[in-house]
């Protein structure tokens, strides 16, 4: 008896029901937020760093799932791959015997960083950082883990607890014992090292909340301290990772800078099949898996599994044939640099910073009477507004999608596919600039918006 599904007919039967069953079957907050900011479009098909909705109208992507795209929509190479290892009717996850493909994908993985020396794959970002956490308490033999003010690291109870912003840890108590330090601040590092039962620091080379960088020297100087103290540096490149800074990772613009575990995700994806990897030193990993009794005391049931693996392999493999790290820098560069002279035009811009393709936009308090007025009136109903006030238009005007980089910042963050090109760079510029003079203007569509969010928010209270 054979079984038939469509799944091209099943979506052409339902597919228009989309926002009616997150409503009615997931969370229900999603299409609702979406609604309100006008966000409930409906894209038919992506490719590159565009999508397409019914009309065929292009939407430019600098968002890039959240960094999961780093190569785009749909590459041809990542998608040949995933046909080629479906087509071969792998014998995978056996799990009583070592295939080709995961060793093969950790020892191109880890030509990238020489002084690491094994990978443990699994299936997300979060994974991968509670990987690190269980790896370096049990390697040094001590409790806790010392993370950044206004880190993040995921939303799994362990990561949960080195992850910086109180809105994703309220009501989710008791979490792990570990501890906030200011980025930067190697003062109140040492301080906390001390104590004697610090593990490992974990810290992301740029937050992504904010975009915030860390200073230069502070990862080579916290090294330093961590190992004199006898603990560990984890760097955190789940987003940074694999070129979006313009380096193959965002630690490698500090000379000296040597992570003892570093997590690497999303974009190693493809964007198609969900992948981790936490690569560290060959002591730590022979710490964790000391005996035969101890060989699953940390695994993933769909680690290492065939599509994930292939997806991979071609992944890195684009990213050296098409030079992906130097147009990173390239583009990021450009976007970077055209941006940060539009600063002395407008009042309400106050910094452009970042490192490849990883840029934050600030907005700040304005000179002028008419335009402080407006901007307080924002601030005191919720920050983040004014932030969301440029995102919407960008998308409802310009078919340009972009996110406010956390909650509560007047920060917008810009990760797009790290293969867009001048013209994207040259059409982002041009819709920001004009949503900036309308902004500017005093009156207009943007400040209507603004006070029908600022409703929102009061009800909200």
């Amino acid at each position: 008896m054979s079984t038939e599904f469509d799944l091209e007919a099943l979506l052409a039967a339902r597919g228009a029901e989309r926002y009616d069953l997150h409503t009615r079957h997931l969370n229900p907050q999603l299409p609702r937020m979406l609604h309100t900011i006008g966000f409930d479009k409906v894209y038919e098909r992506a490719e590159g760093a565009h999508f397409f909705d019914a009309e065929g109208n292009d939407h430019l992507d600098m968002l890039a799932g959240f960094g999961v795209m780093g190569l785009g929509r749909h590459h041809p190479v990542v998608r040949k791959a995933l046909h080629d290892v479906l087509d071969l009717s792998l014998a995978d996850l056996t799990r009583f015997d070592c295939q080709p493909l995961p060793g093969l994908l950790a020892e191109r993985l880890l030509t990238h960083s020489p002084h690491l020396d094994r990978v443990f794959f699994g299936n997300s970002g979060t994974e991968a950082v509670e990987t690190a956490l269980k790896f370096a308490r049990f390697a040094t033999g001590r409790p806790r883990v010392l993370y950044c003010d206004h880190a993040f690291h995921g939303l799994t109870t362990g990561s949960l607890s080195v992850n910086g912003e109180n809105g994703f840890r309220d009501g989710f108590a008791p979490l792990l014992p570990d501890t906030a330090v200011p980025l930067g601040d190697l003062a109140a590092l040492e301080r906390e090292l001390k104590k004697g039962d610090v593990a490992a620091l974990i810290v992301e080379p740029i937050q992504g909340k904010g975009v915030h960088e860390a200073p230069p020297g502070y990862l080579r100087a916290a090294q330093e301290l961590l190992h004199k103290h006898k603990a560990l540096l984890i760097a955190d490149e789940v987003q940074t990772g694999l070129g979006r800074t313009g380096d193959f990772y965002a630690y490698q613009h500090e000379d000296g800078v040597e992570p003892d575990l570093v997590c690497v995700a999303k974009a190693l994806s493809g964007g198609y099949v969900p992948v981790s990897a936490t690569l560290g030193k060959d002591w730590i990993f022979k710490k964790v898996y000391s005996s035969m009794d101890r060989v699953l005391v940390h695994s993933a049931s769909f680690g290492s599994n065939a599509q994930a693996m292939a997806a991979g392999l071609a992944v890195l493999a684009v990213m050296e044939d098409e030079q992906i790290v130097a147009r990173a820098r390239t583009m990021g560069e450009l976007l970077k640099s055209r941006l940060a002279a539009l600063i002395g035009k407008y009042e309400l811009l106050a910094d452009v910073r970042g490192r490849g393709l990883m840029i934050g936009i600030e907005f700040g308090r304005p000179d002028s009477l008419k335009l402080r007025g407006r901007w307080t009136m924002l601030q005191a109903a919720r920050k983040g507004l004014f932030a969301q006030m440029v995102v919407v238009p960008l998308l409802q005007r310009h078919r340009i999608l972009t996110q406010v980089s956390g909650d509560h910042l007047e920060v917008i963050k810009l990760i797009p596919p790290l293969v867009i090109d001048e013209a994207d760079v040259d059409r982002f510029v041009d819709a920001f600039t004009a949503v900036m003079d309308d902004a500017h203007s005093g009156g207009g569509l943007m400040w209507d918006f603004g006070r029908t969010l600022i409703k929102q928010a009061v009800a909200g209270r």
